[in-house]
């Protein structure tokens, strides 16, 4: 599988290393860098990177899953992890969940033995853990958010509310997050404000949408296969004949699984009826929603599972050799090393050209990734661009320079068509040959190519 967008965004994160960045915190980046530094920057060792990880939270997962599992349902729950879309998405594609779901698993495993086994050290690591998990992505916030409730609800391990060590924990995991904190602070909490407010603000706007809700529902069966994911909508029924909403009376160690599947999964359930849920927020939940199934469920369905997981993973095998199926967006792995190979043609021709894209952030990634020089986004033009902004960028260097635009589009009917805002930035616009992505015989991608004459920054 070639290189996603994704694979080159977080790249791009590395090659400005930092405390934290605007849209999610950088322990991504640092993982890359990590292996790129000893590898070679190549598409190959950032697949490697993330699946190398990927591997060790199946190994922690296992871990986890002998706290509450005998033999065979340890046996049953890995092959269910193992069967899942999702563990196939986290190895091939670089996404700070790689990294979550890892510290995420570790931190679950130091709490159980701190709480259930009583070894006050691991409340040390669990708090190290859980700021670790935070600065791979802020879902982790329901760590500690979980390890609150479930000691509330808990009438037997209650009393470590008081605790001493417990405090220890919630102030290591603190110091261990001070990173994205400050980062935070020195940019005006940009970052939060990304993801909370704003997007607060828009389901605040928005009306009950079964769509979106309906949509949510088919994503997350794909990615964790329909078996299991309905088993999973089971499970609540289940949980809630069999306690209702007294969960104070289910044994301890269930307990403390519902405390970090329950909140994330019935809450991002619930806010997909306002705001659209990503394929990726829900990933959490299941670590310890799979060891839940496993213990209320029955299994006889495994095999159906592992029959569905087959044909699914077959296909996307057939998708992403032959592509039968075109994918209507840059969301995609094909085409983008064509893409580069054709600018850095134009690149020969136009030397003293600087390069940008302003379809987001997808097209002006993957071209860094693969030229040694630095490609813009469309902050060049005055829109905010994500982690674009905060690199330190100075315009006025480029004052005066002509720039080779690159625009992705879905067909060739697009090309000439510029935006308009290009026009207060440059003196002239002047379009090229478009780069025309092939693949079985017909034409998938179009890149639309413009010469941009004489850059002014005056609005910056």
């Amino acid at each position: 599988m070639g290189l996603m967008p994704q694979d080159a965004y977080y790249f791009f994160y590395s090659e400005h290393l930092n405390l934290s960045y605007y849209d999610h915190p950088g322990a991504i980046a640092w993982v890359l860098k990590f292996f790129t530094f000893l590898l070679g920057k190549k598409v190959f060792v950032v697949k490697l990177a993330v699946t190398t990880v990927t591997l060790f939270t199946q190994a922690a997962f296992v871990v986890l899953a002998t706290c509450f599992l005998e033999f065979k349902g340890i046996l049953q729950a890995t092959v269910l992890l193992l069967s899942t879309v999702m563990i196939s998405v986290l190895s091939l594609i670089a996404t700070p969940d790689v990294l979550l779901l890892l510290f995420w698993t570790l931190s679950l495993i130091a709490l159980y033995v701190a709480i259930f086994r009583n070894e006050k050290r691991f409340w040390v690591l669990a708090g190290i853990l859980m700021g670790l998990a935070f600065n791979s992505k802020y879902t982790a916030a329901f760590l500690p958010a979980g390890l609150i409730v479930f000691l509330i609800l808990s009438p037997l391990y209650r009393k470590l509310l008081l605790s001493y060590w417990l405090y220890v924990c919630l102030l290591l995991f603190i110091i261990t997050a001070m990173p994205v904190l400050i980062w935070n602070y020195k940019h005006d909490f940009a970052s939060f404000k990304f993801q909370l407010v704003s997007r607060v603000a828009e389901a605040q706007d928005s009306f009950i949408n079964i769509k979106d809700f309906l949509g949510v529902i088919g994503h997350q069966a794909f990615l964790l296969v329909p078996i299991l994911f309905f088993s999973l909508i089971a499970l609540l029924w289940v949980l809630y004949k069999r306690y209702g909403f007294k969960l104070t009376t289910m044994p301890a160690e269930h307990l403390f699984l519902c405390s970090f599947f329950l909140p994330v999964f019935i809450g991002f359930l619930f806010i997909s009826f306002f705001y659209w849920v990503k394929i990726n927020w829900l990933m959490p939940a299941y670590i310890t929603g799979i060891i839940l199934v496993v213990i209320y469920i029955r299994q006889k369905w495994l095999r159906y599972q592992l029959i569905f997981s087959l044909v699914i993973h077959l296909a996307l095998v057939i998708e992403i050799i032959f592509y039968p199926v075109v994918v209507k967006s840059d969301d995609t792995w094909v085409g983008w090393d064509e893409l580069a190979q054709s600018v850095k043609n134009f690149k020969k021709q136009y030397p003293d050209y600087f390069i940008f894209s302003a379809d987001d952030y997808k097209t002006a990634a993957v071209l860094d990734f693969y030229f040694d020089e630095m490609v813009y986004s469309k902050n060049v033009i005055g829109e905010r661009a994500l982690q674009f902004d905060y690199v330190g960028t100075n315009f006025q260097m480029l004052q005066g320079k002509n720039a080779l635009f690159i625009d992705s589009h879905p067909d060739l009917s697009q090309c000439g068509i510029y935006p308009k805002v290009l026009e207060t930035y440059f003196t002239q616009i002047t379009p090229l040959q478009p780069i025309l992505i092939k693949k079985g015989g017909g034409v998938v991608r179009v890149f639309c190519v413009y010469i941009c004459t004489k850059y002014s920054p005056m609005h910056f």
